[in-house]
């Protein structure tokens, strides 16, 4: 993970940069401020060092994961650590970790729920810290299961855990604002955006439309190149999309991948890398005019399976990016990979990577899935 963490005082790891392009800012609404380091890329000086990123899938609590957090975390509530101790290794070693927190926390104590209006043990944030993920998607179409206090202390969970968050947010400010992951002390600047095709019907609160970022292509691409202006080196553009339980991507899926990957500035792309969520199965990766498009990591934590289809794994991406050349240019993905990842119910639950050897039928199926559309001749290869 990045080398620090962040603080709301300090310019450390996690940084909060610029504001959007689909929303403006509003000075009446108290929300963080900037650090005061906006201002293009060009002409700033970073580490020349390639770093990694590893993006996961859907994170989802079932009651049956929340009574085995109970049971770990024994008389001192819920503890998720366990759960992770098996991805731990993957994700910790990433320069970049960004993970997709798909449903509301609730307050210590309250009574919390699952399917179809979930609300999550906020513990779970200081799990995510400690396995090592640095930024985490919020906007889903369960992120006003709770309401809008269960945007607030989702939010405020994760920022006592020290996790960057995008895609919903407390304030018109913080809605303007991408979340921006710090490599090191001089390193890049990756800027991660959040969106979701819908909330389940749920309507934003009244005069708050920026709770959930809603996701339109014409957004996103104002959006990242806002954050390019604001200074970021690298843009990762996380959507919950598609067709659930759906391996391959549908047809809004592969237009979006098409017209956001095909946006450029100065004949630079506006996009780096798309890593999309919700569809709980894993999905292809694919190159789109150039750029990686991961259509959906499946599920990272998860222990619900309809009795017609197969779940509760994934694929966790892992992709290498170089730096830009002398005559400047952009940060480019050097390198392609995947890990395959399966939610062994056990008991006890937990998180663990799948191999030939280990849970290889997993493996089979999320491999077939992920190369379903040619990445294996575009560069892709399973980490080893």
């Amino acid at each position: 993970m990045a080398g620090t963490r962040w603080t709301t005082t300090t310019v450390v790891g996690v940084l909060l940069l610029g504001a959007l392009g689909g929303c403006s800012q509003d000075s009446s609404d108290s929300g963080r401020e900037g650090t005061g380091e906006g201002g293009r890329t060009q002409g700033r000086a970073t580490s020349q060092r390639p770093f990694t990123l590893v993006a996961t899938g859907d994170i989802i609590p079932y009651p049956s994961i929340m009574e085995q957090a109970r049971r770990d975390g024994g008389d001192g509530g819920h503890d998720f650590r366990p759960m992770f101790s098996g991805v731990k290794p993957v994700i910790s070693r990433a320069d970049v970790a960004l993970c997709h927190m798909e449903t509301p926390y609730g307050a210590p104590g309250d009574h919390f729920t699952g399917y179809p209006m979930f609300k999550s043990p906020p513990q779970l944030a200081g799990a995510l810290a400690d396995t090592g993920y640095d930024s985490c998607s919020t906007a889903s179409n369960h992120s006003l299961d709770a309401g809008p206090k269960g945007v607030g202390r989702t939010l405020d969970a994760l920022d006592r855990a020290g996790v960057a968050h995008t895609g919903t947010a407390r304030n018109r400010r913080e809605a303007t604002r991408p979340a921006v992951v710090k490599v090191g002390k001089d390193g890049p600047r990756v800027a991660h955006l959040s969106y979701t095709y819908g909330t389940n019907g749920v309507p934003t609160p009244e005069g708050k439309p920026w709770m959930v970022r809603k996701l339109k292509a014409d957004r996103v691409i104002a959006d990242a190149r806002a954050a390019r202006r604001a200074g970021a080196d690298v843009v990762v553009v996380s959507p919950h999309w598609g067709t659930e339980w759906q391996q391959r991507p549908d047809a809004q899926q592969r237009e979006l991948a098409r017209r956001l990957t095909a946006s450029r500035t100065d004949g630079r792309p506006d996009v780096d890398l798309v890593v999309g969520t919700h569809n709980h199965v894993p999905q292809p990766y694919e190159k789109v005019n150039g750029t990686w498009v991961v259509y959906g990591l499946g599920d990272q934590v998860a222990s619900f399976v309809p009795e017609m289809y197969r779940g509760n794994e994934g694929s966790m991406a892992r992709f290498t990016f170089a730096p830009p050349g002398e005559r400047g240019g952009r940060w480019t993905v050097r390198r392609a990979e995947y890990l395959v990842s399966h939610s062994d119910t056990g008991p006890p639950f937990r998180v663990v990577r799948a191999t030939k050897d280990r849970f290889p039928q997993v493996h089979s199926r999320v491999r077939e899935a992920v190369l379903s559309r040619g990445a294996g001749q575009q560069g892709l290869r399973e980490a080893r």
